[in-house]
């Protein structure tokens, strides 16, 4: 289902061609492109959840301030390391992520079916995330940079 998600994210982003909306056009794209019907209906809800999340009139906190943290359920630990939770974490310290994105984030990975997340994967699902924020275009600007430009070095410790 990510690999669908990545195609489809890929491919349509920085396109001048607008995205399909048409459900059966974009199903037969992806299964000539090599992708199982199952993961494809997966990968398709998956942005329907995502769409909903955007257009929720619900903010995921009520109430935060900026000395917050965000204490992980055990199923959320087993999805995300360490790595990726740290770095969650250092993008909210630089004000690439807040908390409502950053939960939009954790929504989005429980609902992918690999077991564990890997660092790589998690920036994909964030720029996925804040390229359909309204309002968080410059987040989503330097999220870019940290994923396709590769800093020498750490980011985070």
């Amino acid at each position: 289902m990510f690999d669908i998600l990545m195609y489809l994210f890929e491919n349509y982003v920085h396109s001048e061609v607008e995205m399909m909306v048409d459900e059966d056009q974009l199903t037969k794209e992806l299964t000539r492109a090599g992708f199982h019907q199952s993961e494809i209906l997966k990968a398709l809800s998956w942005l329907e959840h995502l769409a909903d999340l955007r257009e929720s009139d619900t903010p995921y906190l009520c109430d935060h301030n900026q000395h917050s943290f965000r204490i992980y359920t055990p199923e959320e630990t087993e999805k995300l390391d360490v790595e990726c939770r740290g770095f969650l974490m250092f993008l909210e310290q630089i004000n690439v992520l807040s908390v409502e994105t950053r939960e939009m984030v954790i929504d989005r990975v429980m609902e992918l079916d690999e077991s564990v997340l890997v660092l790589e994967d998690l920036k994909w699902v964030i720029l996925m995330v804040l390229f359909n924020a309204p309002g968080h275009e410059s987040a989503y600007a330097q999220m870019e940079d940290l994923v396709f430009e590769q800093p020498e070095g750490r980011l985070h410790s």
